[in-house]
Order: structure tokens, then sequence, then C-alpha cells
């Protein structure tokens, strides 16, 4: 993915996780994972009880919206 596709609220996938983006920057993205869905109030900020990871462009190419993997 390229720094334009992403916005805030968008969730994608990274490695083997599924991320929300929280904020978007010049350069950069920052995203929470996407791994308490058994209790949404984890997800509910800023602030987040989940730290927030940023994603560089290098990073961002290893991203993706399609869902690669199955649960």
């Amino acid at each position: 993915m390229n720094h334009s596709d992403f916005s805030v609220g968008l969730e994608f996938h990274c490695g083997e996780k599924r991320w929300r983006c929280t904020d978007k920057g010049m350069r950069v993205i920052v995203a929470i994972p996407m791994e308490h869905d058994d209790d949404p109030s984890w997800y509910n900020g800023p602030p987040y009880a989940l730290s927030e990871t940023v994603f560089d462009e290098n990073d961002m190419t290893g991203c993706s919206v399609e869902r690669f993997f199955t649960k």
C-alpha cells in the first residue's frame, strides 16, 4: 500500500495482524492492533488502551486491505 491509501479508521493487514489506522502524518501512519474483538472498549480513544505503532514508508509496502489469511 502507499501512504495515500491510508486514512484514519481504515482497517488493514500487516504481518499476521489486523490493524486500524489511528493517525496519518506527512510520511508515516500510526495504528493499533485489532486483537481484542471480545472487548471493543480497547479500541476507544484516543488515548487508546493499546500501544500505537508507527508505520513508515518501508512498512507500508507490506500492508494490505485484502484478507490474506483465514481464522
